[in-house]
Formats: structure tokens, sequence, C-alpha cells
């Protein structure tokens, strides 16, 4: 029966595990990096729209929620846009808005409204380079469903704010470096899809791979010590 050669043996698992993850190993070194080295504050583009205090809104003279047909809503919330009080109801069909003076349903927002709060939104100074009204969902948003006014700014940095069509609300602030750190985040967790899975099956067996690379590695490194002591002997 042949003598297994374990110093040859762990070599070898140890070379096809590191061509094998070797090269994820290295995004994950780059992509923990860089999500370490930019500041989470500023990916998430806090710095894009400035600091709005909470409005107080007054409740005198304002109609009921039940009015305007919020009975066996899922959320009622009462909230401005463009300076009036509005009644934001979600239901399982979707979501509607009806002044909170009248009753009135309100249709959606037109471009210019929209270009107008996104303008009031902005910290910055730049101009808006386009207004799109969107209906198909865009990766940047993950899961939230459209429909969604994408206000895009000039700037080396593409800020842009997606805007709610019928309440005017911020739904999301997207620029350069958060979508940089979305792809970064998309290599780390190797999920290429939804990029949201933490526990994919090829994640955990790179992980499980690299964790054999790293431990035959040790051994061979361990291996190695009393050879050169019996070398310097000799």
């Amino acid at each position: 029966m042949a003598t297994i050669r374990w110093p040859l043996t762990v070599r070898r698992v140890h070379k096809w595990l590191a061509l094998f993850v070797g090269l994820q190993v290295l995004l994950w070194t780059l992509t923990g990096f860089y999500m370490v080295v930019v500041h989470i504050d500023t990916i998430h583009g806090d710095h894009l729209v400035k600091a709005v205090p909470v409005a107080t809104i007054p409740t005198s003279g304002l109609i009921p929620p039940a009015r305007v047909g919020a009975i066996g809503a899922t959320e009622v919330r009462l909230q401005q846009r463009l300076g009036m009080p509005v009644w934001r109801v979600q239901t399982e069909d979707g979501v509607s808005a009806y002044d909170a003076r009248t009753g009135a349903r309100l249709s959606e927002l037109t471009e210019a409204e929209v270009r107008r709060i996104a303008a009031d939104l902005y910290s910055g100074d730049a101009r808006i380079v386009r207004a799109t009204r969107l209906t198909t969902p865009v990766q940047e948003l993950g899961k939230r469903k459209p429909p969604y006014w994408q206000v895009e700014f000039a700037g080396w940095n593409r800020p842009t704010l997606y805007i709610a069509p019928l309440t005017g609300e911020l739904v999301a602030k997207r620029h350069l470096l958060w979508r940089v750190f979305d792809f970064a985040w998309m290599l780390h967790i190797m999920d290429y899809d939804t990029r949201s899975d933490v526990n994919n099956p090829l994640l955990r067996v790179a992980t499980w791979s690299a964790f054999a690379m790293a431990i035959s590695g040790a051994w061979l490194l361990l291996w190695s010590f009393p050879k050169r002591k019996k070398k310097a002997k000799a």
C-alpha cells in the first residue's frame, strides 16, 4: 500500500484552492477596503439633501381620514405636498393621496412640480439635467416598486434624487460613490442577481474553500520549520 506523502498532497490542495478562490479573496480584500475607507454616511448620500426640520401640520379644519376612504387601509399618514396638507393612504392596491382640507383625490405631480421639489431638497447648486418618470424598476432602488421620478443633477458624481409621484416624498438618493459601493457589495457577497443574499450557495462554497486554503497554508508553514532546522544541523 502506497504511503501518502502529506506535504506533497497538502501543497497540491493548497495550490488548486488558491487557483480556484484566490481571485475572490483578492476581491474580498479590495471591496472590503473600499467599504471601510468611504464613510457610510457619504455612501448613503446624506450630504446631497438639506436637513429639513419636521414640519408641524395644524389639524384644525382638516377632514378625518375616514372620509377619504381610509377605512381598511394598511397605513394612513398626514403629510405635506408643496405646502398643502394631504392624507397619504396606503392600501393593498397601492398609494393614493387626498387634499386633507377638501377630501379631493389628488393626481400625480407634474414634471415642473417634481423639479421644484427636487431643487428644494438638493443641498448643492448644480442644475437639473433631466427628470424622468420611471414605470419599470431600476437596479439601484432594489425592491422599491415604481412609478417614481428620477431627477438627475449635473456633477461628476451624478447625484440623483428619486421622488414619489403622488406625494412628492424623497424615495431615495443615489450618486456615483453609492453605485461603486453597490457594485463592490455585489462582488463581496457574490450575489450577482439581487445583490442582497449574504448566504447564497456560491458565497458559502467560496468561503469554505478560502478557509481550507488558509488551513492548508498554515499547515505547510508549520511543517516547513522543522525541515529547515534539520538542514541547518546537517
